[in-house]
């Protein structure tokens, strides 16, 4: 029964506890929000690693410097904290009043004026201090919201310490020397207001408070001046050190906070700007970022491909001007900034290519900035799509519901299929003539096409995705082409119909080995069908695009495709023979897609050798723990 009452008063000295942590920061003023800034940085400084390393690594690859400020880029890169920024200016404003100090002294005496000797040596013993301090950086940068907290602390001591007892020590010689150093007393009390706590602070402005009233009082037994007089003038001047400390506090701890708030608000645009640039690379939609002066900021690899299909594509940023074939995006560009306004489904635009097939864009654009202080800095996003890609895409739709209803006919296909095949083995056991000989034998032939077709259907039916894994490319598109070649009763070495060229090291993609094998077969029987009989008519290339993608490249040197074949290549049942299915590239876009890959055809610059070019970008992923197999390949260029 004792031990039931306790727990209520726990929980209230708990919220007691926790609304006290909740208001320190504005109790503290200037150093509660600074000691948040300075665990607030350490934690972002931890977690920028995984942000690009650092600012300038960042900056240098233009990763997200195009989405903040400069003045957010100065602060980032500055590598200091508010509390050091502020300690560090008045470690500068020490310096100059300590040569102030020493050039009155100077102006004095050229005036005849002569000060005591004390005065002169607490000034250049000032003066030497706090210009070494400014000078070396290790005093310089060394300060803390917890040291200054300390009275102790040399940073303390040597700061607003000594400035006390300078200060104090002119202001008591002042009589002598003739001069008022009462103002010099403000710099301690706003130090200690803006970098200590706050009951610090006041205990600062106390100890100041009664150093002028011991002043004034020794001033009176030793002169006999009027002590209502010096004692108000010093109470006066207590009473503003107070009040300087008070609003120093205070106005220190918003701006502390604010910049706290904007910290936050800065790293949440670097994640989002990181986040926005990740989505962007990945689109497949190519995205383009233009000024008014046609300068290109920002451009994806979708649009460098549609904008170079040659294989040579500029990284951002890139004039669009000056290069003949986009002068019909110029102009549409020039265009959409002078209307300021665009077409919601956009507008088509011709790119005349000399070493490529005219291409035919869909030009979508969205404008960032419509009245921008500087005209020049007004931008606009184009998006822009092949329109034979977006006809392929609703052609695939339309398509989708007919897949699913031929899978399912193509599995019903199957039972009757295999009847009919088994009835023409038993009639083709008692077929004695050769009229008969044949027709069982067209009949086999047919069955046999009907049930390729019935896989092929079966294949790229709509079913649960397998899971994929990190492979050895390297190792198995070695393999791959010798099994190949040996199959197709192709010679190997120098003058093989196939060159294949391929990485030292392993490469890791995620794919599913049996399906990259059936891509690959595809394209190389594809590629020899089509290819001149010549050495070198058919060449593979597997290559690291970059630290996300892999290229497996099969070229040939046959007769450029067609721009009425190409825009149907990888439609289903769609083939330029007689006897074809029309579904291989179609399987093996299917295939791809599967596994995050990317399948498509372009036609290289009239200088190259091997015109035709079918490409595959596969995911690359790490290979950590498995073992490359030791296939290797010996048909390389």
């Amino acid at each position: 029964m004792s031990s039931t009452p306790p727990k209520p008063e726990r929980r209230r000295s708990d919220r007691r506890s926790n609304a006290r942590a909740t208001t320190r920061p504005s109790q503290e003023s200037w150093f509660g929000a600074l000691g948040e800034d300075t665990q607030a940085r350490e934690g972002w400084a931890e977690d920028e690693s995984r942000y690009d390393g650092n600012w300038q690594a960042a900056q240098a690859a233009q990763a997200d410097s195009n989405f903040l400020t400069r003045q957010a880029r100065r602060l980032i890169g500055s590598g200091q904290t508010a509390f050091q920024r502020i300690y560090g200016a008045f470690i500068s404003a020490r310096a100059a009043l300590g040569v102030a100090l020493v050039a009155t002294m100077v102006v004095a005496a050229l005036f005849g004026v002569r000060p005591p000797w004390p005065v002169v040596a607490v000034s250049i013993a000032y003066a030497a201090l706090s210009l070494s301090m400014w000078v070396l950086p290790r005093y310089r940068r060394s300060a803390a919201p917890r040291e200054l907290a300390r009275l102790r602390s040399p940073q303390w001591i040597s700061t607003i310490g000594v400035d006390i007892v300078c200060f104090g020590a002119l202001h008591w010689m002042s009589p002598a020397s003739g001069l008022n150093y009462v103002a010099l007393l403000v710099l301690p009390v706003l130090m200690a207001g803006v970098l200590t706590p706050r009951l610090m602070a006041l205990a600062t402005a106390s100890v100041v408070t009664l150093a002028l009233l011991g002043v004034a009082w020794l001033s009176v037994l030793a002169g006999g001046a009027d002590v209502t007089a010096l004692m108000t003038q010093a109470g006066l001047a207590g009473s503003g050190f107070f009040v300087i400390t008070l609003l120093a506090g205070e106005l220190a701890g918003r701006l502390a906070r604010e910049e706290l708030t904007a910290r936050g608000s800065l790293e949440l645009a670097r994640q989002q700007a990181q986040l926005n640039r990740l989505v962007i690379e990945e689109m497949q939609e190519g995205v383009l970022v233009v000024d008014r002066r046609g300068r290109v900021r920002t451009a994806n690899p979708a649009a460098r491909a549609l904008l170079a299909p040659s294989g040579v594509s500029r990284e951002a940023p890139f004039q669009l001007q000056g290069v003949e074939a986009w002068n019909a995006l110029v102009k549409s560009v020039e265009r959409a900034f002078a209307e300021s306004t665009w077409p919601e489904g956009g507008r088509d635009v011709l790119l005349d290519f000399d070493s490529a097939p005219p291409r035919t864009l869909r030009v979508r654009v969205r404008f960032t900035r419509r009245q921008a202080p500087d005209p020049s800095e007004e931008l606009c996003v184009l998006f822009v799509e092949d329109v034979r890609s977006m006809q392929a895409r609703t052609r695939q739709e339309k398509l989708a519901a007919m897949g699913r209803v031929s899978a399912g006919i193509a599995h019903e296909i199957r039972n009757p299929l295999a009847a009919i095949s088994q009835a023409n083995a038993l009639l083709s056991e008692d077929a004695t003539t050769p009229g008969q000989r044949q027709l069982t034998q067209m009949v086999t032939e047919n069955v046999g096409r009907l049930k390729r077709i019935v896989d092929d259907v079966m294949e790229v039916a709509p079913s649960e995705v397998q899971d994929g894994g990190p492979i050895d490319a390297t190792a198995l598109v070695a393999a791959v082409c010798s099994e190949w070649a040996r199959t197709a009763g192709m010679p190997i070495g120098g003058d093989s119909l196939l060159r294949v060229r391929l990485p030292e090291e392993p490469l890791g993609v995620f794919f599913d080995p049996e399906h990259l094998r059936r891509v690959m077969v595809n394209l190389l029987d594809n590629a020899r069908r089509h290819a001149q009989q010549t050495p070198g008519g058919v060449r593979l290339t597997l290559s690291a695009r970059d630290d996300v993608h892999v290229v497996l490249s099969i070229t040939s040197n046959g007769e450029p495709i067609p721009p009425e074949v190409e825009r149907y290549l990888f439609e289903p049942f769609f083939s330029t023979r007689s006897r074809g299915t029309g579904l291989g590239l179609y399987i093996c876009r299917e295939l791809c897609e599967r596994y995050g890959a990317r399948i498509d055809y372009r036609l290289r610059a009239a200088s190259e050798p091997n015109r035709n070019e079918f490409f595959v970008a596969m995911r690359r992923k790490p290979l950590a723990g498995i073992e490359a197999p030791e296939t290797r390949l010996h048909l390389t260029s």
